[in-house]
């Protein structure tokens, strides 16, 4: 699966680089899975920074995911896209981006998260777990949703929203596929926070046996 136990997503909000050079250390520093999250550039800017970040994934065997744009995936080979409720339906992304592509959804609760399962979405974003400044997608949703959601949903669950050192391995616990996360990669060094993030992955991983791919 294209699950890597860490996804990172980029926000230039959170620090002053480009997002092309937050990707280059995150990968750098052991980051597989990118999704590229760009909500005020133009369409054409958006695009070309696309196929910038496509040939640095490509470069460390990396993942990318464009966020909410299916036909700039498309155009540049991405390995998936990610939408939200205003975005594309799965049904109509799916016939852009054919089959073996990666489709993500966001969703909130769990009647959204089946919804997704029952479209056609590879893995679900649930959240935002805590409280996030990185976007406003409403109050915290809390980690017993999470329990929930993975009892009842088959599909890879990622948790979202304001996941940080002081909080994860409780999200882990939860048993959720993977984690996203923004500021608290950006926040800092980029290359020291991912190093940590993976480190601790990787000891929940050795402890309980789960299977990160």
């Amino acid at each position: 699966m294209f699950l890597s136990g860490l996804c990172f997503i980029t926000d230039r909000k959170a620090c002053n680089l480009s997002s092309e050079e937050m990707v280059l250390r995150a990968l750098r520093a052991g980051v597989k899975w990118v999704q590229y999250r760009e909500k005020e550039k133009s369409r054409r800017e958006i695009y070309e920074e696309s196929v910038k970040i496509k040939k640095l994934t490509e470069e460390f065997n990396g993942v990318l995911i464009v966020n909410d744009h299916t036909d700039i995936a498309y155009a540049v080979d991405a390995e998936g896209v990610h939408l939200g409720e205003d975005d594309l339906p799965v049904k109509e992304a799916r016939k852009i981006l054919g089959k073996d592509k990666i489709i993500g959804l966001s969703t909130h609760s769990l009647e959204q998260a089946k919804d997704a399962e029952k479209e056609g979405a590879d893995y679900i974003g649930l959240g935002p777990v805590f409280h996030t400044l990185t976007k406003d997608a409403g109050s915290p949703r809390g980690i017993d949703i999470l329990k929930d959601v993975k009892k009842q949903v088959n599909i890879p669950v990622v948790a979202i929203g304001g996941i940080n050192f002081s909080n994860i391995k409780s999200v882990l616990e939860t048993g959720v596929d993977a984690v996203a996360v923004a500021s608290a990669i950006l926040n800092g060094e980029i290359e020291k926070n991912v190093k940590n993030f993976l480190k601790i992955i990787r000891s929940y991983n050795e402890m309980t046996d789960k299977l990160w791919k």
